[in-house]
């Protein structure tokens, strides 16, 4: 328990990385701002992917990107904002093969590096709220998990969905720390019926390019109406279950960090309130802004029947 408090305190205005640090990669490597490892850690094998706008994108106006590689959650890399950018330079996204197995008819073994080739791509801008009480809008590209698992063809018994991420301690230095208190591999996990929600995706890609390092390459999930942790990054395995499994934070803290984790501005994080939120990349005369949190992050119309009847203070 006292691992899971360090590893997840409430972040102050003054650990947002400036503007100026990461104004663009051409300019953070002109500046020296950072080495010219970290500045491309991730970066320079990212390529332009066949994307067709997605639903659920109007209306929003996307984070300058700067701030969604530079200002991230990825604790294989290590426990700072900017440790998953300047470390994850060594790391090797492809190839990569995604398993799909378990309680399913016809397991699945897929290329990765294919999928990135493919005209299925879509752009889907979501908002994205961090349990830790910050937000941005990030313009993912991807494919709707419902896709691939239909193609798995699930059995009538399977309810739940279980994902596993790539442990590689020699590429991934967070996995050997001895500080992160986590149990590797990072593992999530979803309902059958949320991961099958026309919102539920996975990335491939941000701002119509393959995914840095830092933000989870080669393929994540997003789930935009629930915490940011609960979208794992760097997915090797999915696994169809009958049963209900065991997800990273839940485990570190279950009292802390619920298997649901759904965005919701009534229910407060044991050491915070969950009310409002920071808006990472954003000024004002005041500093950054802060703007109240939505329920379900605002996807309340496509997804708050899938909770119909259920406690959501107990079920959190």
């Amino acid at each position: 328990m006292i691992m899971a408090i360090f590893r997840y305190p409430r972040p102050a205005s003054s650990d947002i990385t400036p503007k100026d640090v990461y104004l663009s990669r051409r300019e953070m490597l002109g500046a020296g701002a950072l080495s010219l490892t970290a500045a491309l850690a991730g970066t320079a094998s990212a390529d332009a992917l066949k994307t067709h706008p997605g639903p659920y994108s109007g209306g929003l106006a996307p984070t300058p990107e700067e701030f969604v590689t530079g200002y991230n959650n990825f604790y294989e890399f290590g426990m700072e904002k900017d440790d998953p950018v300047s470390h994850s330079g060594d790391f090797h996204p492809l190839p990569w093969t995604l398993e799909i197995s378990g309680m399913v008819k016809k397991p699945q073994r897929l290329d990765v590096g294919a999928l990135l080739k493919s005209s299925d791509i879509e752009e889907r801008i979501y908002r994205m709220r961090c349990v830790e009480a910050w937000s941005m809008v990030i313009p993912w590209d991807g494919i709707p998990l419902a896709k691939l698992l239909q193609a798995a063809e699930p059995e009538s018994g399977a309810k739940y969905v279980a994902f596993e991420s790539v442990v590689r301690p020699s590429e991934m230095p967070g996995q050997s720390s001895a500080f992160s208190g986590i149990s590797w591999p990072y593992v999530e996990g979803l309902r059958l019926d949320e991961a099958m929600n026309p919102l539920t995706l996975l990335a491939v890609g941000i701002y119509g390019e393959s995914l840095p390092n830092q933000n989870g390459a080669p393929i994540r999930l997003v789930v935009p109406w629930k915490y940011g942790f609960k979208g794992i990054k760097s997915i090797q395995r999915i696994r169809l279950l009958d049963r209900q499994p065991p997800t990273t934070w839940n485990r570190l803290a279950p009292s802390e960090y619920g298997f649901y984790a759904n965005v919701n501005p009534q229910v407060d994080h044991p050491r915070w309130s969950q009310a409002s939120e920071r808006v990472i990349g954003s000024k004002t005369l005041f500093g950054t802004k802060r703007q109240p949190t939505l329920m379900f992050n605002g996807y309340g119309e496509q997804v708050a029947d899938l909770y119909r009847g259920m406690n959501l203070h107990d079920n959190f």
